[in-house]
């Protein structure tokens, strides 16, 4: 059963680093492009970063220059490295594995950036 679990989570101050990680089972995720997706709260959810099967990375404008997106296909493997944190930043994140009409969700992991 194809399945997406996010961790890394948590609570960190402003201008702090966090790393939250998605592990895939149940599919190649080299075959999927692998995405995060944010949802703060009373707002919709977001589209942050994508990250291609080639390894094409791309961000909305407001992480640019602070998020990074990467891959790990040997291990199943993708991840959000989030710097400068701010409390805007704050928001469940979600990851996504997309491969034409199929779209797979994990469960979403909270990120808090407060003081």
């Amino acid at each position: 059963q194809a399945q997406l679990v996010e961790s890394g989570g948590g609570l960190v101050q402003p201008g702090g680093s966090l790393r939250v990680a998605c592990a895939a089972s149940g599919i190649p995720m080299s075959a999927y492009a692998m995405r995060w997706y944010r949802k703060a709260p009373g707002q919709e959810r977001e589209w942050v970063a994508t990250i291609s099967r080639a390894g094409k990375e791309t961000y909305v404008d407001a992480v640019k220059g602070r998020f990074t997106i990467s891959r790990d296909n040997d291990k199943n493997m993708a991840f959000l490295q989030m710097k400068s944190l701010k409390s805007e930043d704050t928001a469940i994140y979600y990851c996504n594995a997309l491969q034409g009409v199929t779209s797979l969700w994990g469960q979403g992991i909270q990120v808090t950036v407060s003081s």
